[in-house]
């Protein structure tokens, strides 16, 4: 994502290298809710305001605001792990209330109110499977933005970066 060599110390994952106004441009850049066309203007304006930005300053605030977001996009793949095996749990909980109203339905004199109540806690838990579902689309596709947003803020690091 970050052609040019990167400083030395920037691969020690310890932002405190920065300038504190080129950190809190880090954190800004990390912040999904500011639009890129946003953190090119507020990286412009960094890079007005201090002339003598080199191309390792701006790889620093690059290697910084990777860590940031790798950090979040780490918790919300952990996320996607917990929230896959409670849809697996929910699965297999479906799928024994099925067996047990199969069991009662097939009993020689079947208790209605035990299948009713089964039934009304299938219909439940198969509509909250089916919400999860396609929620779950949604929160898989938030990695991949974190990644595209990251090589966008990249490029317009670099585009602003001297020569």
């Amino acid at each position: 994502m970050w052609p040019k060599p990167l400083p030395e110390n920037a691969s020690s994952g310890t932002p405190t290298e920065l300038p504190q106004d080129a950190r809190e441009l880090a954190g800004q850049l990390e912040l999904r809710r500011i639009s890129l066309e946003e953190a090119d203007k507020l990286v412009a304006a960094f890079v007005q305001d201090h002339p003598d930005v080199s191309v390792d300053l701006m790889g620093g605030i690059f290697t910084d605001v990777f860590d940031r977001l790798g950090k979040t996009r780490h918790k919300i793949i952990t996320g996607i792990g917990r929230y896959s095996q409670k849809q697996i749990a929910l699965s297999e909980k479906i799928d024994a209330t099925r067996s047990a109203m199969d069991k009662l339905m097939a009993a020689s004199e079947p208790d209605y109110d035990k299948v009713d109540k089964l039934e009304e806690e299938l219909d439940w838990d198969q509509r909250v499977y089916k919400d999860r579902s396609r929620s779950l689309t949604y929160v898989c596709e938030t990695p991949v933005l974190i990644e595209k947003r990251l090589y966008a803020l990249a490029q317009i690091l670099l585009k602003h970066a001297p020569e």
